[in-house]
């Protein structure tokens, strides 16, 4: 674990935007003529002078591995308004920036930002684009992700009319990158940072799945893949340097290969991480064979409609009590990272200091819902935590469902009911933590309402 980040996962403050009306767009009954799909990729330049984010002090790192980006892939069915989707290489997305972008793209080109997805690929080796822990965004690294995406989608866009497409489908499977990182510990806390001589078990699932998603032209060649898997993006090749980290890694070295834009976007990875000892070299390896082995075996699903619903969410700020709070942070550190103690409990102090005049606070969000044929992507706020993410899978009326969390805008980690009662990190109160309980399954259950509505104008 790098000393300069004191081990962390974050995904963290809400920066809260207008957001767009419901709205649904589709082509109703179209036949299965006339896909088109498209992609691009659009390099965000950074440098060293930038402080990176996905730590509780600000990163500092030298060089580069592989691209930060943002891939966008273009979907349109016949007589329908295109879906447009885009993954960027940062650890969040804040809503502010997506606003401003979806903004830019409906005047360029008339899409409409109902119809556009916009998610952080997670990786904690990219610059900040939002206030975090103890630093805030650097403003040329956040202009350049604002006109990054509005730059992949126009450029995804302008290549629609190039050929026909079909539409590839697999589910695929990767287990070992991966596993639940919230371990109950033999004292009865829950592992954040420090041994892992003490576990117990673990308190939750960790999610397998790897949906792959392909457009192929009728001419054989790839238009575009997707692959989709739920752990936190953490992890370079060469050490304390800039990268996508290795699901980025591992799109990118696949393009060569597939010559196409391959685009990662994150599961519901809010208590899943890397604490097997699995490198970030083996990782991308091994994900890259999981997507390979899944595309050999994906099937052409026939493609009757695309469409994109998105709505506002509301939620509160949770209420805290100081003392309890503060007692949280102070008791596991102590115990388990001592030296790191005073200045962590000095951060989460300031945090909650920002957020006290807030509490019970109602600010509103956005969900997202796509379906492409018979495959639903349900596309929610925040780290979102696996058993939730698992549980949108299983009630959702398409028997094809991927989870893609920090989508639209960050508020922060999503955790089910359970875990607020078994605390932990991902539960102490911060900018990187702060919804009130119960926030995760009223995502769930709207995402199925939404899901629903899909299915039946589907059917």
């Amino acid at each position: 674990m790098a000393a300069r980040t004191f081990v962390l996962w974050v995904a963290l403050v809400p920066l809260i935007a207008h957001v767009t009306s419901a709205d649904v767009r589709g082509a109703e009954g179209a036949s299965a003529v006339g896909l088109r799909a498209a992609s691009a990729a659009i390099n965000l330049e950074a440098d060293d002078s930038m402080v990176t984010a996905g730590g509780i002090g600000p990163g500092r790192v030298q060089g580069q591995e592989g691209q930060l980006r943002a891939t966008a892939v273009v979907v349109r069915q016949s007589g329908a308004t295109p879906v447009a989707m885009v993954a960027c290489d940062v650890v969040i997305v804040p809503g502010d920036i997506v606003d401003g972008a979806l903004k830019e793209i409906e005047t360029a080109i008339g899409l409409p930002p109902s119809n556009v997805l916009v998610s952080a690929t997670h990786t904690h080796a990219a610059p900040s684009v939002s206030r975090v822990h103890d630093y805030d965004r650097d403003p040329v690294f956040a202009k350049r992700l604002q006109q990054g995406i509005v730059d992949a989608v126009k450029s995804a866009y302008a290549k629609l009319n190039d050929e026909e497409s079909e539409f590839l489908f697999c589910m695929g499977e990767e287990n070992t990158v991966g596993s639940n990182s919230r371990q109950r510990l033999s004292d009865g806390m829950i592992y954040w940072v420090g041994p892992k001589t003490n576990f117990v078990g673990p308190t939750g699932p960790f999610d397998p799945q790897l949906p792959v998603l392909a457009f192929r032209g009728k001419s054989g060649r790839w238009q575009a893949v997707i692959y989709n898997h739920s752990t936190h993006n953490i992890g370079t090749r060469n050490g304390n340097v800039r990268s996508p980290s290795f699901y980025g890694l591992a799109a990118q070295e696949l393009e060569p290969e597939l010559n196409a834009n391959v685009c990662f976007f994150e599961g519901a990875a809010g208590s899943t991480h890397n604490i097997k000892g699995v490198t970030a070299a083996d990782a991308t390896d091994r994900m890259k064979q999981a997507v390979r082995d899944a595309l050999q075996r994906a099937t052409v699903h026939p493609v009757k409609r695309v469409a994109s619903i998105k709505r506002p969410f509301t939620y509160h700020v949770r209420k805290f009590d100081e003392a309890v709070e503060d007692d949280k942070v102070v008791t596991y550190c102590r115990k388990y990272f001592p030296d790191g103690c005073e200045i962590i409990a000095r951060v989460f102090r300031k945090m909650r200091q920002e957020l006290a005049p807030h509490q019970g606070e109602q600010r509103t969000t956005r969900l997202q819902a796509i379906v492409i044929g018979d495959v639903a992507i349900a596309a929610v706020p925040g780290e979102y935590f696996t058993g939730l993410g698992m549980d949108i899978k299983r009630r959702s009326p398409f028997t094809n469902t991927m989870v893609v969390e920090l989508a639209n805008d960050s508020i922060g980690y999503l955790p089910d009911r359970e875990a607020y009662d078994l605390g932990g990190y991902q539960t102490w109160m911060g900018l990187h933590s702060f919804v009130e309980p119960g926030t995760g399954e009223r995502v769930a259950d709207e995402m199925i309402t939404m899901l629903h509505e899909l299915r039946g104008q589907n059917d």
